[in-house]
């Protein structure tokens, strides 16, 4: 819909876990290069935790096809996506999944000595099989314990289902209760996603409207940038929703690039605005659209090496002290 308006070839704020708009912060990094060596080298545990929105699916699907590449190997992900099943129910699921025969799904005993005949042939092969469970915070309690008997699955060596549980920060609360302290005892990587910061926001913003062919200063005012980072509170899910609405509603106001004002009011629209976020005080864009860039605090470095005011695009093409 504001494609063409804002000189995009695509549509720049979607809200599908695409590896493409991936931004990687020093934790995201960290965490694709956790996620990574749990498959290649086959931990037994790999945990991802983050706030709701802050990109773990999208880092997972980055992860397994990295890890797909790097090995010069196949790697065979079953992914859950929806840990709401009964015991019977997720055996079956990975009965289907690893393909086997149709006793498999009604017996957990057949399950188990045919699931390990074909990991093991599989590791014959040089391939490797890989247990996702997302939205992990919401798995019943005996499917934890499924999951920590399946990490049971092991040659001499080395584990042959690796499994990566990526949750909210409520599944390493349920990890620390005395009763699933054999489960907490398996996990050999952890990692931690959080929200951006100031200076990673815009990044994420300029470069995802970049990728979509479009100039992110022709898009987004300097405040608009703010605005968008104060509401959406560096959490890429809201950045996308927030970004997307405001260029739609730029779309009909005509406004280009999109300023303060326009962002603060979809987050009112979304209900996302807290006590004093309305920028108020925020001067009106002028004729020629320049925004007060004094809004940014002084102290913003930049994200990588480049400064943000150039890198990003939005403001003054001045040089700025590389942060240290």
């Amino acid at each position: 819909m504001y494609e063409r308006f804002y000189g995009c070839r695509e549509t720049a704020f979607a809200l599908t876990p695409d590896p493409r708009f991936l931004l990687l912060t020093p934790a995201h990094r960290e965490a694709l290069g956790n996620l990574e060596y749990g498959v290649v080298s086959r931990c037994g545990l790999t945990l991802l935790l983050g706030e709701a929105g802050t990109g773990k699916t999208t880092l997972l699907r980055k992860a397994l096809a990295a890890t797909t590449d790097a090995r010069g190997a196949r790697v065979a992900a079953i992914c859950m996506t929806n840990p709401t099943l009964t015991r019977d129910e997720f055996v079956e699921f990975l009965a289907h999944r690893f393909e086997l025969g149709p006793l498999a799904a009604q017996s957990k005993t057949t399950f188990l000595r045919e699931a390990e005949a074909a990991l093991v042939e599989r590791r014959q092969r040089n391939e490797t099989t890989v247990l996702v469970v997302d939205e992990a915070q919401s798995l019943p309690h005996e499917l934890l314990e499924e999951i920590r008997l399946l990490s049971n699955i092991e040659s001499d060596t080395e584990k042959l289902l690796p499994l990566i549980l990526a949750g909210q920060p409520e599944l390493a609360d349920r990890l620390n209760h005395p009763q699933m302290r054999q489960l907490k005892q398996r996990v050999g990587l952890r990692c931690t996603l959080t929200p951006f910061s100031l200076p990673e926001t815009a990044s994420y913003v300029a470069g995802r409207i970049r990728l979509a062919g479009g100039d992110p200063g022709a898009t987004f005012s300097r405040s608009a940038i703010l605005a968008v980072y104060r509401h959406s509170r560096g959490i890429p899910r809201l950045i996308n929703v927030i970004c997307a609405n405001a260029l739609i509603t730029g779309v009909a106001a005509g406004r280009r690039p999109v300023d303060s004002t326009v962002v603060d009011d979809v987050a009112a629209d979304f209900d996302l605005l807290r006590a004093g976020d309305r920028t108020a005080s925020a001067p009106a864009a002028s004729a020629d659209h320049r925004e007060d860039v004094a809004q940014i605090p002084a102290n913003v470095r930049p994200f990588v090496s480049a400064p943000m005011v150039s890198a990003v695009g939005y403001g003054r093409r001045e040089p700025v002290e590389r942060a240290r």
